[in-house]
């Protein structure tokens, strides 16, 4: 059993092998994770949380490490959750995408971690919410969170950050991808990456047309700009630093990020309480309660949604 408390009092410190310990007990749903949570609830709240998505190849990762590098430069502290969908690596992973931030790793204002998505869809892991909230109490001014090369229905990182960033490049068949539902939808900055690449500037303006085709704003409503960068030469960074600062202002002004981090939670809670109740419905299988339920179905005394009311009636009476 690991201490908590010091563990805790550790990654407030910047201690990364603390910090590293308690991601793995949030990975592990450790019987522990209950004690941590309430340990780091009183901690958070500070950080602010950038998702980066993007189809693979748009350089996501590259993209991820030049924001470090000027967000650094801001004297920043800096969490990196990197999604990937192999097997979990800490730090100096020796993947290819995580590679391209190893001028981080002797950074002691720089944490980066590698998550496995375990099967989970989406673009991110299952535990994705707690370990954003473990670098947050570790005293993260800014966590980044990058997610698996996605499609246009994997878009769950628009509901885990405060700002969505969806990387583009051109020559990728991205501006046919734009115009579907979804991932055109979450962007709060759009940035199309590898601008130096012929198409450039025709991704801009097809994304730019496509952006307008959307829902109509009001006045004073965000617009998502359209930045173009050459992350691998850093090109276009402080520009993406300075529209995330301005969304992150246009939100703070108007309530918006609140409400967001209030959404989150309720959220994060919802998927708990399901996540519990269908781990107890699990456990009837071959009790009574369920096979008395299904027998009165085969007899057409109860229809199967009378069945489900009376068996989570029943279970919370037992709760």
């Amino acid at each position: 059993m690991q201490d908590v408390s010091s563990l805790v009092t550790q990654a407030r410190e910047g201690r990364p092998r603390a910090v590293a310990r308690l991601i793995s007990l949030v990975e592990g749903a450790s019987p522990q994770l209950r004690e941590v949570m309430a340990a780091l609830a009183p901690l958070t709240g500070n950080a602010y949380v950038v998702g980066l998505t993007g189809s693979p190849g748009v350089g996501k990762s590259t993209s991820t490490s030049a924001l470090v590098s000027a967000y650094r430069r801001q004297g920043r502290r800096v969490g990196v959750l990197a999604v990937d969908p192999s097997s979990p690596f800490s730090g100096g992973a020796l993947l290819g995408d995580r590679v391209r931030m190893s001028d981080h790793s002797s950074d002691p204002g720089v944490y980066i971690r590698s998550m496995a998505t375990r099967g989970h869809l989406g673009g991110l892991a299952w535990s994705a919410p707690q370990a954003i909230r473990v670098l947050d109490a570790a005293g993260c001014d800014v966590v980044l969170v990058e997610t698996v090369g996605v499609g246009q229905s994997e878009v769950e990182i628009a509901s885990q950050a405060d700002t969505s960033v969806v990387l583009l490049a051109p020559g990728m068949g991205d501006g046919i991808q734009a115009a579907k539902a979804g991932i055109l939808e979450i962007g709060d900055v759009y940035v199309v990456n590898k601008a130096d690449r012929d198409g450039a500037d025709a991704t801009a303006r097809e994304l730019n047309h496509m952006l307008g085709l959307g829902e109509s704003r009001a006045p004073g409503d965000w617009r998502p700009p359209i930045v173009k960068t050459v992350a691998a030469r850093a090109e276009g960074i402080d520009e993406v630093v300075e529209a995330l600062e301005k969304h992150r202002a246009w939100m703070e002004e108007r309530g918006v990020l609140t409400e967001r981090r209030r959404a989150r939670a309720a959220r994060e809670v919802e998927t708990i309480a399901v996540t519990a109740l269908r781990e107890r419905i699990a456990d009837l299988h071959g009790d009574r309660r369920l096979g008395a339920l299904a027998e009165r179905i085969v007899a057409g005394e109860l229809d199967p949604y009378r069945a489900a009311d009376e068996l989570v009636a029943g279970l919370t009476r037992s709760s």
